[in-house]
């Protein structure tokens, strides 16, 4: 198994080139699943964490969080990158102390937003985003230089789709230290190429969260780097389980057992997972 350097390097190398997804599992089975499908890095859900936990989104503890992370990382072979909300804390000061916690994790990435959680006021501004960012940057520095920072500018998820501010955003954490960037929200191609521009030569992540008509293709043509879900997995495997039971309970019908994965297939393969990490 790599170690957690080897694990870091391979994520950065990632970024270098190309267009690679780095799905969100919620869970170490479906983190073991994703990396035998041939996934090479994998990302946190805050989202769907959080309702593996009967929690509703952003409602998790800093130290729940950390423990699920070092929970991924010690269960994969693969690098984690973690979706660490707004660092737990409002202060740079606060922030960079989360940091210094999830770098102690093992994680190879991490990312840091810039909302606010205050519908009156739901992001900071752009001068205390990037101070945000920079707390986060010297933490990483002071605590392991290699693990790759994200910034966010979540505008368009708050009500906000301002593309300009976004850019003028990314471009700020970009300054402060970010090594790749994220506007989780935007859709359009132009918008898309309009980000991956303005901050170029560093990387963009880009959400695909909905059907929005692009394949990977697409975006690596537009010039992501790299492509995430967040909670888009753990939302599609919540759909499957409430029509069954929505179904059963509605009509006294079975029938959307016909999507269900097989037992068989299920238990082969967590039969070599445990076999694997057991050493025999």
């Amino acid at each position: 198994m790599p170690n957690v350097a080897e694990k870091r390097a391979a994520f950065r190398a990632l970024h270098e080139r190309g267009c690679f997804v780095i799905p969100n599992p919620w869970d170490i089975a479906s983190a073991r699943w994703l990396q035998g499908m041939g996934f090479k890095a994998l990302a946190s859900t805050s989202a769907g964490f959080a309702w593996s936990q009967c929690l509703p989104d952003n409602a998790v503890t800093r130290e729940m969080v950390l423990t699920h992370l070092r929970e991924l990382v010690e269960n994969t072979d693969i690098p984690i990158n973690a979706d660490f909300e707004g660092g737990f804390a409002d202060e740079p000061s606060g922030v960079a102390e989360s940091v210094a916690l999830a770098v102690d994790a093992g994680v190879a990435g991490l990312s840091i937003e810039d909302s606010r959680r205050d519908k009156d006021n739901p992001v900071y501004s752009l001068e205390e985003g990037a101070a945000r960012v920079k707390a986060a940057r010297e933490a990483i520095d002071r605590n392991g230089g290699d693990t790759l920072l994200v910034g966010r500018a979540e505008n368009f998820l708050v009500g906000r789709p301002d593309l300009d501010d976004t850019i003028a955003r990314l471009n700020a954490y970009s300054a402060a230290g970010a090594d790749c960037l994220y506007a989780p929200g935007i859709s359009k191609p132009e918008q898309i190429r309009a980000v991956v521009q303005a901050v170029a030569p560093k990387p963009v992540n880009l959400l695909i969260g909905t059907p929005m008509g692009l394949t990977v293709k697409d975006a690596e043509a537009l010039g992501v780097r790299r492509i995430s879900v967040g909670g888009s997995l753990a939302r599609s495997a919540w759909g499957g389980f409430l029509r069954a039971a929505k179904m059963i309970a509605e009509e006294g019908r079975f029938d959307a057992f016909a999507d269900a994965a097989p037992g068989m297939e299920i238990n082969r393969f967590f039969y070599k997972v445990s076999k694997s990490r057991s050493g025999a």
